[in-house]
């Protein structure tokens, strides 16, 4: 029994003591025992509900989270419209959103505070914010994702307004609560008049984001189409020039332009960019600003009652409210600054103009209607009257969706006429500014001098993707997508491999050693893995460090260029040698560098004077071939059908460490002890140096290759990385083409290792 029950019983006892009290006054107490122990049992379950409160507010929190992200991501990258990269649509943001939506779907839990009842209203407002901000995050879904999280995402706001409207109904949401009858306090308090209203508006704007949310997801699917044929168009543009196909002769500015006009075809191809630029975008900003409005309107009316929390969420109803209420503000800049950025990216008067015309409804978003409408049934065995039926209702309910779509289409536009007019004002402030600035020009009076690019911004206009042909982008937006990329490669600049174009800067044009043949060796390691370039760097790697009586400082100098050469050679490899051979070899090798690199052995042997007795360079080479030959053997003694992944890295390793080692000691003949490990050591450095450039020469193709992806998703991170690592290898890429290369065909340059040994 309760605390309450148990004082309850206690004065009944105390009651029944007393000779003067009625019998039938306490047998009608009595009946009331009831009532108190369910009252009782409910304060004993509503006790854990201010940690719930607690782990909704959590919950909005890391909505929050991923919106300011998404605002840092914006402002980093200069992309205003803010495209949606860490809170985005899927099973995860939905389930975590399910969780701090949970005030507005419980029935329950009543209500009476000023901070519960804020608390409730403010939660639909940070959905509505919520909502703003994800409409672009529709972009980057594929056809079935998309379908499954729009029904996903509906699920869950009808669930919320329905849920709304009942409580509206039962009074949970009222602007009268029965505990008020007993409240002295009543009529102080200013919210409950203007609670129902300000759910209702709620409930409005939450159904209209979810219809701009199925709206804008039609578009999408179409307009995706339509901006994969003109990204077709100009792919084909961009490869037609002679020196791209033939990609030993690439320069590092050829590839640049390349890299320059894909990140244009990206940029402004991007599915994001659309739909953040699209009327359900503009307007759904505008709704996201009237949302917070009222949702400062809440807290400025409660503003004098923080303490009136009276539901059984208790102090954690303040936290609610606080929480979401910060997560509103933050979460509205975005959508307010996709609605203004989207009209500057294309601002002219010909295209406010247009825009002025709110009736016109282009094609892409009604297009997949149509085509549904058109389309036939897959009818299976059924009856002639029943297919006419069919027929008929689905001509009649795909009619209806398209007045729909247009209408929602047009209001959307209404809404975001109250921005455009903004925006005309500032395009009006800066044509007066441009006529003053020229007006003080004629004078010799120069206020900013403008570089002049107006060539350069001819030839990337020709990459730019727009879905209306009439539509033109703002000089100024392709001026900002050019520098975002020039920014990128600066950027990555600053990234570049050191280590490892010191150790690249001491090749010159393949040059040999005298004393071994490194034609024969390098021919002989890659008679069995061709156009594979990180087993004998690790190999090398691994005998170079191996050599005693060479100073720390080189060694680590060595394997840090190794290192970082590394992370470009596997880039080169998984794009050129996709084969299931290549693929075991090069995870192989990466096995491999990680044991010699963090722990410096080899296949569990130690390096660096592996033996007491291997005092020289050739007594060290004799223990490696001989280690190498005995692993060998012993893993092709097994049965080659119960080796597993371990012995088939093992003989993979040993064989590479046999076949150079043996090639080495076989061209010094009877001279391999009087060489100096110090001698070794170049001699093996300079092969080291020889196959990354041979290798990094496959660089510009492959830039040349990231650029290109058959994904409109994830195409801008493509030719991101593909600029990011231009910008990283650029250096390297100049000293290659500065060095005299051999004599080979431009097609024979793109696997130049294969020809080392012809």
């Amino acid at each position: 029994m309760g605390p309450d029950l148990i004082e309850y019983l206690r004065l009944l006892q105390q009651l029944k003591s007393y000779n003067n009290v009625p019998t039938e006054l306490i047998y009608s107490l009595q009946s009331y025992t009831s009532i108190v122990y369910r009252s009782d049992v409910q304060n004993r379950f509503s006790e854990p509900m201010p940690w719930i409160g607690i782990y909704i507010a959590l919950a909005s929190l890391f909505c929050i989270i991923a919106i300011v992200a998404d605002l840092l991501h914006g402002l980093r990258n200069r992309k205003l419209w803010f495209p949606c990269k860490y809170f985005t649509l899927n099973a995860a943001s939905l389930s975590v959103i399910a969780i701090a939506m949970k005030l507005p779907v419980d029935l329950n839990n009543s209500m009476p505070g000023d901070v519960d009842q804020a608390a409730k209203l403010g939660s639909m407002g940070f959905m509505c914010t919520m909502m703003s901000n994800l409409l672009p995050a529709l972009a980057t879904l594929d056809s079935k994702e998309l379908v499954t999280n729009i029904i996903a995402l509906g699920v869950l706001v009808i669930t919320i307004v329905v849920n709304v409207c009942i409580q509206i109904k039962t009074g949970v949401v009222s602007s009268i609560e029965v505990w008020y009858l007993f409240d002295d306090d009543y009529y102080s308090n200013s919210v409950s008049y203007y609670t129902m209203p300000i759910a209702i508006i709620y409930v409005a704007m939450l159904l209209m984001l979810l219809i701009m949310h199925a709206c804008s997801a039609l578009a999408i699917l179409k307009s995706k189409q339509i901006l994969e044929m003109k990204y077709q168009a100009a792919h084909e543009t961009a490869m037609k020039d002679k020196e791209l196909q033939q990609p030993g002769r690439l320069s590092v500015d050829k590839i640049k332009q390349l890299v320059s006009n894909y990140w244009i075809m990206a940029s402004t191809g991007n599915p994001q960019f659309f739909t953040a630029c699209s009327a359900t975008s503009c307007a759904s900003g505008v709704i996201s600003a009237i949302s917070t409005v009222l949702h400062v309107i809440v807290i400025l009316l409660i503003v004098g009652s923080l303490g009136d929390f009276r539901s059984d969420y208790k102090w954690s109803a303040l936290v609610i409210l606080i929480t979401q209420f910060i997560g509103s503000i933050v979460g509205t800049m975005a959508p307010l600054s996709r609605c203004f950025a989207a009209l500057s990216f294309k601002l002219s008067i010909k295209w406010i103009w247009n825009n002025m015309n709110v009736f016109k409804v282009e094609s892409y978003w009604t297009q997949t209607l149509y085509d549904l409408k058109e389309s036939t049934m897959p009818f299976l065995s059924c009856s002639r009257k029943f297919k006419i039926l069919l027929e008929n209702t689905k001509v009649i309910v795909l009619s209806f969706c398209i007045g729909f779509q247009k209408t929602v289409v047009v209001t959307c536009k209404m809404i975001g006429l109250i921005p455009i007019f903004i925006v005309i004002c500032i395009f009006i402030c800066s044509c007066c500014w441009k006529w003053l600035k020229s007006m003080f020009n004629a004078f010799g009076i120069v206020l900013i001098k403008e570089p002049e690019q107006h060539e350069t911004n001819k030839i990337l206009s020709h990459y730019v993707l727009q879905l209306q042909e009439d539509a033109e982008l703002a000089e100024r937006t392709l001026k900002r997508i050019s520098y975002s990329f020039e920014r990128i490669i600066k950027k990555a600049e600053k990234q570049q491999p050191y280590n490892l174009m010191k150790l690249v800067e001491g090749y010159r044009g393949f040059r040999r050693a005298e004393k071994f043949d490194s034609h024969h060796v390098l021919s002989l390691l890659l008679e069995e893995s061709p156009s594979c370039w990180s087993l004998p760097l690790v190999t090398l790697t691994t005998m170079a460090i191996s050599l005693p009586n060479i100073k720390k400082d080189r060694v680590d100098c060595l394997l840090s260029g190794v290192s970082e050469g590394m992370v470009y050679v596997t880039i080169v490899e998984d794009s050129l040698n996709a084969t299931d051979d290549h693929v075991i070899i090069q995870k192989a090798a990466q096995t491999l560098w990680l044991e010699v690199e963090i722990y410096q052995k080899w296949l569990g042997n130690k390096l660096r004077k592996p033996v007491p007795l291997a005092n020289t360079a050739g007594q060290i080479l004799l223990w490696l071939r001989d280690t190498a030959k005995n692993m060998v053997t012993r893993v092709e003694s097994r049965d080659t059908k119960g080796q597993n992944d371990s012995s088939k890295f093992w003989s993979i390793s040993a064989s590479s460490m046999y076949r150079i080692t043996e090639m080495i000691l076989h061209s010094n003949h009877a001279h391999v002890d009087k060489v100096s490990p110090e001698e070794l050591f170049e001699q093996l450095s300079s092969m080291i140096a020889d196959i990354f450039v041979a290798c990094l020469t496959n660089l510009p193709q492959v830039i040349a290759m990231k650029c290109h992806s058959s994904e409109i998703e994830k195409r801008e991170a493509s030719v991101y990385a593909a600029a990011q690592l231009l910008g990283e290898t650029m250096q390297i890429l100049n000293t290659i083409q500065d060095s005299e290369l051999p004599s080979l065909n431009p097609d024979d340059l793109v696997f130049i290792v294969d020809k080392l040994g012809a």
